[in-house]
């Protein structure tokens, strides 16, 4: 049943986000990938994967209502949603100014509410709706250097936990994916000496892959997933079991 279903993936073209947008697409979704500000990754995106790029601002409320608004009348109205988008800003907190803290906030959770509150309206009209955020590890277990992305990517489990409770009578279930250690562009910037020992705590013994993450919203957003709402797939190599 998902052929012809739109899906909208934020912070879509790049990393995890596009290998999302990629197995939606060969599921036979209408994908909507949005990015915030590099142009020209998301047009190389657009140009190899034949999927639109929409570029906005999670963290703006009204810009997320004027591009869900968008997206609905080129690909009609969101099926599924994917809470993607993020960012880090690392430092510990005696050294962090208050930006460093507010731009994780509203560009990690702050997003969920915004992107959720502009479709959510729809999916219950239409008895149908699947959600997943994206959540980490880190959430979960912490990290020194993060308690700006800590507290975000855990607000967004309690916040999976709460709107999987209002949208279960309608037909929309909502979850979220803890992703370990992934290998992208974000991970790799760590130092190789600060790498080696990450890796050395992965009991599968390597980063997880993008792929690892999109099959398992696959699985998430598939008609037979229906009684599956309110859960936190940790998908880390063994490294933290919650």
């Amino acid at each position: 049943m998902s052929e012809g279903r739109v899906a909208v993936v934020t912070g879509g073209t790049r990393g995890i986000g596009r290998a999302i947008s990629e197995a939606l697409k060969n599921k036979g979704y209408k994908v909507a990938a949005t990015y915030a500000g590099n142009d020209d990754a998301a047009k190389k995106f657009s140009e190899e994967t034949g999927i639109a790029a929409y570029k906005f601002d999670v963290a703006d409320f009204a810009a997320c209502e004027a591009a869900v608004k968008k997206i609905s009348e080129e690909l009609g109205p969101v099926d599924v949603l994917v809470n993607n988008a993020g960012i880090t800003r690392d430092t510990t907190i005696h050294r962090m100014d208050y930006q460093k803290w507010d731009e994780v906030i509203q560009t990690n959770l702050s997003s969920c509410f915004n992107m959720c509150r502009c479709v959510i309206d729809s999916m219950r009209d239409r008895s149908f709706g699947r959600i997943v955020n994206i959540g980490s590890i880190n959430g979960q277990a912490g990290q020194y250097g993060q308690v700006n992305y800590a507290a975000a990517k855990s607000g967004i489990h309690g916040f999976t936990k709460a709107l999987a409770q209002e949208g279960a009578s309608k037909g929309i279930t909502v979850n979220a994916i803890a992703p370990g250690y992934v290998d992208t562009d974000m991970v790799r910037a760590v130092p190789p000496n600060v790498l080696e020992k990450i890796i050395a705590k992965i009991p599968r013994g390597r980063l997880g892959k993008a792929d690892d993450i999109a099959r398992g919203v696959l699985f998430l957003v598939a008609d037979d997933a229906d009684f599956i709402t309110g859960s936190t797939l940790s998908i880390n190599g063994g490294q933290h079991m919650y």
